[in-house]
């Protein structure tokens, strides 16, 4: 059974989890403290020019100046027809803006302690069905659906009812879903759209602040309402009237129940399964390793064979700790939402074969991920390369 269990402290911080019959799933954090721009759409002003980098530094009103590269400028296209590059390439960034100049941009990335936040003028806005990238005129389906007649029923869908000047996301959760569903959901997010761009042409102010992401409770709710989610457990008033507005607003009728005597924490021993998160080594059934460390560039994920001695070939000890730690490590990614570059060392295997299994079971596992993944494949060095999406990403 799918739950989804929110805990607010009395600082107002929160987490909201994803559970499956007790087992942790996927969390997420929210700091009453920290102010996140991430999904935010703004009315900023170019400040600096980088004709170097390609870039400038835009104004949105916040303490940091956030960043733009030309290529999120530049009209987006579909790279399955066109190469990026080449445009970047035949392109100044000083022909493009000027310092003073109004932009219309959303935070694609927040800003830390060293850098500001990244800042693209291609907008996203997801609806529970569809996402809509204005200015841009190309369907895109989720990965994760992969049924080829529900592919193109969904493109049909689309095509028939997208206006110009449009571009369309069509998300997993509108797998399955009708027409009368995806239509209604893509016709209410470009009417989002068209107000957010009323208001900024309308604006003589600037840097605004034109549209405010929702808190995570919405987006993740938003998210995994199609999910099978049979009941939601929280521990405030507060956030039982909210989630039962939201719910009425998208026709759903899921059991919501109130804990407010009880540590929710407690519950399916969450508190525990949370610290375990935090751990930078997580130790295999078989008795072997894995250990994730993070930097500001990529993820890096080692794998050890710790305390299994196996009990046949070097070759197939190996092959087992890995396969293991594989089933372990799709696991990870998705509990604590890596995203990026991430690189992982396996325990070196000489025959091909095994390699080509180990990508296997990394794929097979990372199917129930909600975010968008990529394999790469095995380095020169026997390193392993993937990417992954934060969840605060569009799928």
């Amino acid at each position: 059974m799918k739950e989804i269990v929110i805990n607010v402290d009395n600082n107002k911080n929160k987490i909201v989890m994803l559970v499956e019959n007790g087992n942790l799933l996927e969390r997420y954090e929210e700091n009453s403290g920290i102010k996140r721009l991430e999904g935010n759409i703004y009315l900023g002003k170019i400040q600096n020019v980088l004709q170097g980098m390609q870039a400038a530094f835009v104004d949105i009103g916040e303490k940091k100046n956030t960043f733009i590269h030309i290529k999120d400028i530049l009209p987006k296209v579909d790279t399955k027809l066109d190469d990026p590059e080449k445009a970047i390439k035949g392109a100044n960034i000083k022909d493009i803006v000027k310092v003073g100049m109004p932009i219309l941009v959303q935070v694609k990335r927040d800003s830390t302690n060293k850098k500001g936040a990244r800042v693209s003028t291609h907008i996203n806005l997801p609806g529970r069905f569809c996402v809509i990238m204005p200015e841009v005129e190309f369907i895109t389906i989720s990965q994760k659906i992969e049924d080829e007649k529900e592919r193109a029923r969904l493109i049909e869908i689309i095509e028939k009812n997208i206006p110009k000047g449009v571009g369309i996301i069509v998300r997993t959760s509108a797998e399955g879903k009708t027409e009368e569903e995806i239509v209604k959901d893509m016709k209410q997010t470009i009417a989002k759209w068209k107000e957010i761009k009323n208001i900024s042409k309308a604006s003589k102010e600037v840097p605004k602040l034109i549209y405010e992401n929702s808190d995570i409770t919405k987006r993740i709710l938003i998210d995994l309402i199609d999910q099978d989610i049979k009941r939601i457990i929280v521990n405030t008033d507060e956030e039982q009237k909210e989630l039962e507005k939201m719910l009425k607003e998208n026709e759903q009728e899921i059991e919501i129940v109130l804990k407010k005597q009880d540590s929710i924490l407690d519950l399916y021993d969450l508190g525990t399964q949370l610290e375990k998160i935090e751990n930078r080594k997580i130790w295999l059934k078989c008795g072997g390793f894995i250990t994730i460390d993070k930097t500001e560039a990529l993820t890096a994920i080692d794998v050890n064979s710790g305390k299994y001695i196996g009990t046949s070939s070097l070759e197939q000890t190996v092959y087992t700790v890995n396969k293991e730690a594989s089933i372990e490590i799709a696991k990870q990614l998705r509990l604590r939402d890596i995203g990026g570059i991430i690189i992982i060392d396996y325990i070196d295997m000489k025959e091909q074969e095994h390699r080509e299994k180990i990508i296997q079971v990394l794929q097979e596992n990372l199917k129930n991920d909600r975010s968008k993944t990529q394999i790469v494949g095995f380095t020169e060095l026997n390193l392993l390369e993937m990417t992954r999406k934060h969840m605060c990403s569009n799928d």
